[in-house]
């Protein structure tokens, strides 16, 4: 497998761990105020999964802009 299948297949993991994050933000929203000790913690991984995800697109980009 190349280097740009690879990154594809990363971007593509991440978009669905993007994605559980955002259905568990959800979640926590129609529960609240009783899950409000949660949001912090839920928050903190999304942002991180999201930033991770943006990275990796951007990755992915420039390798096949170098193609």
């Amino acid at each position: 497998m190349s280097k740009l299948d690879e990154m594809g297949t990363k971007v593509r993991k991440l978009q669905l761990r993007a994605a559980i994050c955002q259905d568990e933000m959800h979640d926590l929203a129609e529960d609240l105020p009783g899950k409000s000790t949660e949001i912090e913690e839920v928050a903190e991984q999304a942002s991180a999964v999201f930033a991770e995800l943006d990275g990796a697109r951007r990755e992915l980009a420039a390798m096949k802009k170098l193609l």
